[in-house]
């Protein structure tokens, strides 16, 4: 084998070690696909993944609905009562206290989203929280009511979860540029090495 064909192929084992390496990172990340295209997050919340978030459940005699809190929203869930339909584009609102907002419809996942800061800054607090939901679906309407328990640690928690997940993707783009340059700096040494013994064949001849 010739200096040239061993250089290249060199560079075809680096080029397939750095894919490979990068494209676990990605898959691996926060807020990647699955197999069928579904966000992995989704996939671990409803196996469990995510079991020390907040979690209400309320049901009357149209609709039943699942609530989770994280950072930096609160998430619904809304299926039909007697049919486990789900309840898509509805109109929904969130009451606790002195305090009300309204719930986004969001199609990607289904689900119907509060993002109201201060809604979600006291809903955050340690303790219980009574929550009224007024859901609005076509010519049916309803009200459903539930505790939303929060505990100390799960406060926390979800801070935390969320700082992770915003941060995250900044050291995944340093350890690209790290194996970039490993990459590199491997090639160049070799390279250098091969022009060496080039020399020194030639000059032996």
């Amino acid at each position: 084998m010739t200096s040239t064909q061993a250089f290249k192929r060199c560079i075809a084992c680096l080029s397939s070690l750095l894919f490979f390496m990068t494209t676990s990172l990605v898959q691996a990340a926060p807020g990647a696909h699955g197999p069928n295209g579904e966000h992995l997050d989704t996939v671990q919340q409803s196996a469990g993944g995510q079991a020390s978030a907040p979690r209400l459940d309320a049901k009357s005699e149209l609709f039943e609905l699942v609530a989770t809190l994280s950072d930096d929203k609160l998430s619904i869930l809304i299926d039909r009562f007697d049919t486990n339909e789900p309840v898509l584009r509805a109109s929904v609102e969130v009451e606790s206290g002195n305090l009300k907002a309204p719930a986004t419809f969001h199609e990607d996942l289904g689900d119907y989203r509060v993002e109201d800061a201060q809604l979600l800054k006291q809903l955050r607090e340690p303790g219980e929280h009574p929550l009224v939901f007024t859901v609005s679906a076509g010519s049916d309407s309803d009200l459903l009511d539930g505790v939303l328990r929060v505990s100390p640690v799960a406060a926390g928690t979800a801070t935390e979860v969320h700082g992770h997940m915003h941060g995250e993707p900044s050291w995944l783009r340093w350890i690209f540029v790290v194996q970039a340059f490993i990459v590199v700096g491997i090639l160049l040494s070799w390279r250098g090495l091969a022009r060496r013994k080039a020399m020194f064949d030639g000059g032996k001849v």
